[in-house]
């Protein structure tokens, strides 16, 4: 009986010397120490993340800084999830410090120079719209039981009509003033 329980530890031994040789040699490539120490850096497992899903809550929420998103993202793993907790408290937590040592910020592209666009149109103001610009310098105030004046009613549509472009002029000037 004692050579069977001799056989057995040597054995579990064996196993272990073998999984230890072959996680060592496993542990000396550059990717998988990374996801190790990603996992180790950041207190949890991260998620895949892909710029799309990235750009996807950025779209919604250009407000919330990158670096926020990506970190909630590498959390939850679901844009869904990231959007619905931007809703409900209106903000992301900011990363911890040892986020940027395994995601280091990026500086912004630099934006390329603008091109040159012409001049854009001048806005039509009321004031051009209906011509009172040699009115506006001849007139010097007006009081404000000028502006609307009572309405009278006139005999004729084009003596309503022209009462009426003189009360909104009147209404114009009054409010330049």
């Amino acid at each position: 009986m004692g050579e069977v329980v001799n056989v057995a530890v040597a054995f579990l031994v064996i196993i272990f010397i073998f999984r230890w040789v072959t996680t060592a040699g496993t542990l000396s490539s550059s990717s998988s120490l990374c996801a190790l120490n990603t996992g180790d850096v950041l207190g949890f497992r991260p998620k895949n993340v892909t710029q799309e899903m990235i750009d996807a809550v950025t779209a919604v929420f250009p407000d919330i800084p990158p670096d926020n998103i990506r970190y909630d993202l590498l959390r939850t793993g679901n844009v869904e999830q990231t959007t619905n907790k931007i809703l409900e408290r209106g903000f992301l937590d900011a990363p911890p410090p040892q986020y940027y040592t395994v995601y280091p910020r990026q500086s912004p592209a630099p934006a390329p120079p603008p091109a040159p666009t012409p001049a854009p149109p001048q806005k039509e103001t009321l004031i051009s719209r209906y011509g009172l610009h040699d009115r506006l310098a001849a007139e010097p105030s007006i009081l404000e039981s000028e502006i609307g004046g009572k309405a009278v009613w006139e005999d004729s549509p084009e003596k309503r009509e022209a009462s009426l472009k003189e009360r909104k002029a009147r209404m114009i000037l009054a409010a330049r003033q």
